[in-house]
């Protein structure tokens, strides 16, 4: 029973730990996420726990009973013979002398192996969430032999580490048998010449024996708090993390309904120490009720551009404002609650297609859920299947298309009837007619409010009240189609890129 109740403790609290960190992991922000990786953030949500754990669990059972039976152990022998309790006196320190240069070898070590089973689990995750990739690409072998290097350098060292800690229990047992001898060896001369008897002399001896196993037991139990050390550290790393986006101690509340939005000279890097800025002084300024469209070449700069309106990231100089006011200066919740975002990778969760496109607003109703879809012109495929939008979907959406995948996408985003809706190139696996389909159903269901939208197509921003145009990182131009096939040498590019010569025909 005594240790039912210890192991049960030490369940809830390993618990309770796992849902704090979590917790903390839902507010750290997108920078704070870049530099941990998602499996170290993985191994310790669940080793480095159960790490914690097992050191909680000896405390309990070996803590609170070993210094107690040591310390009336030492007490007692004391009585028996004061000068063979000397022989305690050194053998004890010596036990802790031993256990400080174990804990002080195993220490770094056991860090290097947290470490490693990062890279393994990392590995593992990047392997599992592409694993179609490294099969279509006949890549198997390779995955393996990165898996194997990674895993094998997990192991030599945790085999290293072990080594090391294993010397602990045969020093301890040479401590305790040497120790023994000393006393049969000095209390046998007393006993033979009668000046001690042969009971005490056992009485004795049995509390040598239990003083140094209490001692050993404290000894193995530092060993595993240094082992718990690690993972506490690592723990404390997460919990001690600090976003950088937070609300201000009276932020804004309902500041905005129009959807006005303007960029003022904003800059931003996701490392301003080592990196040369993502966005350079860049200014615009939407109307509300408007259509942006956001053009340019990869890497120029056009989902960071969007990505600092709901702070998903802050500026690093600059400002945004919303309806006048910095968002900076706005409740995070508030700000985000009223921006709808696709993002580029279309990311669906393990449950029904009702619960996926429900996911930002859980107390809709059928009825709403059905006009969203059919917004998004997904209500077509999802009555086709055979349990519609009760349909289970498989581990990020792996039974629906690209296309079906962009589209519930867009259409849990829209069931939040959002003032402003970001649509970060979230039609690239959508079919033209689908895609010509929707924009009209968007331009019905965005009368009054703004919608950014990046695109690669020109077909599909063709009509939006204004495109910007970034090429590394600066806005170079902006202005309705027609106007910059008139002005911008860039916009032509890539419109005769796409159109060919017919561009000669808007000159």
């Amino acid at each position: 029973m005594y240790n039912l109740f210890f192991d049960c403790f030490a369940a809830f609290w390993r618990r309770y730990l796992r849902r704090d960190l979590f917790r903390k992991v839902q507010t750290l922000s997108f920078r704070n996420l870049d530099e941990i990786s998602t499996g170290s953030l993985i191994t310790r949500l669940t080793n480095d726990i159960v790490q914690l754990q097992t050191m909680v669990q000896m405390l309990l059972r070996i803590f609170v009973r070993s210094p107690f039976l040591a310390i009336g152990s030492i007490i007692m022998a004391v009585i028996i013979s004061p000068k063979l309790a000397i022989i305690l006196a050194v053998a004890v320190p010596l036990l802790f002398i031993v256990m400080f240069f174990l804990i002080r070898a195993t220490l770094p070590l056991f860090a290097t192996v947290q470490k490693k089973l990062d890279k393994v689990n990392t590995v593992l995750k990047e392997n599992f969430a592409g694993i179609r990739v490294s099969k279509a690409f006949v890549r198997a072998g390779y995955e393996k032999d990165r898996f194997h290097h990674a895993n094998s350098d997990f192991t030599q060292v945790s085999v290293k580490t072990q080594r090391i800690v294993a010397l602990n229990m045969p020093i301890l047992t040479m401590i305790l048998n040497i120790s023994i001898v000393i006393v049969l060896w000095l209390g046998g001369k007393n006993a033979i010449d009668g000046s001690f008897e042969v009971g005490r002399l056992v009485a004795f001896i049995n509390y040598v024996t239990q003083v140094l196993f209490s001692v050993s037991s404290v000894a193995m139990m530092l060993v595993r708090i240094s082992t718990a050390k690690v993972s506490a550290d690592r723990i404390q790393e997460v919990m001690h993390m600090e976003s950088e986006i937070v609300n201000e101690a009276n932020p804004t509340m309902n500041s905005y309904k129009q959807g006005e939005i303007l960029y003022d000279h904003v800059t931003f890097s996701y490392d301003p120490k080592i990196q040369k800025p993502v966005l350079q002084d860049v200014s615009f300024k939407v109307r509300p009720g408007q259509t942006v469209a956001i053009m340019g070449a990869t890497g120029s700069g056009k989902t960071s551009l969007v990505s600092l309106l709901p702070r998903l990231y802050d500026v690093t100089s600059g400002r945004i404002f919303i309806d006048g006011t910095d968002v900076r200066h706005m409740d995070l919740s508030a700000l985000r609650e009223r921006i709808g975002i696709v993002l580029q990778e279309s990311i669906l969760f393990s449950g029904s297609i009702r619960d996926n496109i429900r996911y930002g607003k859980p107390d809709a109703d059928d009825e709403d859920v059905i006009a969203a879809a059919k917004a998004a012109q997904a209500h077509e495929f999802i009555s086709s299947m055979p349990e519609g939008y009760d349909t289970m979907l498989g581990q990020r959406g792996v039974n629906l298309s690209g296309g079906q995948k962009q589209r519930i996408s867009i259409a849990r985003a829209l069931l939040l009837r959002p003032s402003i809706l970001i649509l970060d190139d979230s039609m690239s696996a959508i079919d033209m007619g689908t895609e010509s389909r929707l924009q009209k159903e968007l331009a019905k269901l965005m009368i009054g409010r703004t919608c950014l939208m990046i695109a690669q197509r020109i077909s599909s921003v063709m009509d939006a009240d204004l495109i910007l145009v970034l090429d590394d990182g600066k806005l170079v131009a902006q202005g309705t189609h027609n106007e910059l096939l008139a002005s911008c040498d860039l916009y032509q590019d890539i419109y005769q890129s796409q159109f060919g010569k017919e561009v000669a025909s808007h000159g």
